[in-house]
């Protein structure tokens, strides 16, 4: 009966014990400051979904990412699925962070993605060449191959420089959620959809791309009759379409996407492509029954004159009517 007691007492004490030890926690504090940086939680209270990460995994990365800060000049916001870390001013750290980062992923989401990355990733904004060069060799030990930025996986972060503007930023958004939706996506369509976004807005609620840089060197390309037919292009890989060609694998890719995006085409595609990848792991297929072509080489012939009667920065295009001719 006394052991039964005892028992009986020690079991709330228990509870209570474990309860201070939990409210003792640091880790559970999701508006710490990191020294020398702000730190913002703009989710606080929202609730989490199933499978992502929750407030207290956002507060510990930080914590754990505040100890490799290059300086106390960077500002640290917490923009889900995302960690912003920027050197520019905190303002200005803030307006990437909701204006560009949080609407850019709302909208993929919207039409494309229905699963976050698996593991929260980094988009360091780096506010010139100068920092953007320094840092990521500071931090990764690596120099980057792009004056713009890039998504390192291996790093688990975007590394932007961030004086290039949003485009590329965007761009590189669109590959961790790739890569977390729909791991076998061939290079093509990652990259077709990544730089149709690179110069993009919103159209009817929906992320919209616009024509950008990549036009002239395609027009160029196709006049000089160095674009491959589409089957070629989508079953490119890696090496292949990074190595061979690389403007005109891009441009095409793009052109592709920005094509299916005005016939109101691309969704449809990504979904048809997306269910059936493990029989059509090029997209070929999809494509043509998303386009309701057989015949690709004809196809092929109206794409490229659709194309050479697009202007950059003009976007009433010459679209064809529904029968393509």
């Amino acid at each position: 009966m006394i052991k039964r007691l005892q028992i009986l007492l020690l079991v709330p004490l228990a509870v209570l014990l474990l309860a201070l030890l939990f409210r003792s926690n640091p880790s559970a504090n999701t508006s710490e400051q990191a020294t020398g940086a702000a730190v913002a939680v703009p989710f606080s209270g929202v609730p989490v979904q199933p499978g992502s990460f929750t407030n207290a995994d956002f507060a510990r990365h930080v914590d754990q990412l505040r100890k490799t800060l290059p300086s106390s000049d960077f500002t640290v916001i917490i923009q889900p699925p995302f960690v912003v870390i920027g050197d520019e001013s905190p303002v200005s750290v803030k307006e990437h962070a909701e204006k560009t980062i949080k609407w850019a992923v709302d909208k993929l989401k919207q039409d494309y993605f229905s699963q976050d990355p698996k593991q929260i990733l980094d988009i360091w904004l780096f506010r010139d060449s100068a920092s953007y060069e320094k840092n990521t060799f500071t931090l990764f030990g690596e120099k980057p191959g792009t004056p713009y930025g890039y998504y390192s996986s291996a790093h688990k972060a975007l590394i932007m420089n961030i004086s290039t503007g949003g485009g590329t930023l965007v761009h590189e958004i669109v590959h961790p959620f790739v890569e977390a939706n729909f791991p076998a996506c061939p290079p093509w369509f990652n990259e077709g959809l990544g730089s149709l976004y690179e110069q993009s807005g919103e159209v009817d609620g929906h992320i919209h791309g616009y024509t950008n840089w990549r036009l002239p060197g395609l027009q160029t390309a196709i006049r000089a009759g160095k674009v491959p037919e589409f089957k070629y292009l989508t079953a490119l890989d890696a090496h292949g379409f990074y190595n061979e060609d690389k403007g005109t694998n891009y441009g095409q890719a793009r052109y592709l996407c920005y094509y299916l995006q005005q016939r109101g085409l691309l969704v449809k595609f990504y979904r048809e492509f997306h269910a059936h990848q493990k029989q059509d792991p090029t997209g070929y297929k999809s494509l043509q029954k998303t386009l309701g072509l057989v015949d690709m080489n004809a196809f092929k012939q109206k794409w490229e004159k659709y194309v050479l009667g697009l202007q950059q920065g003009f976007e009433v295009d010459s679209l064809p009517p529904p029968d393509g001719n």
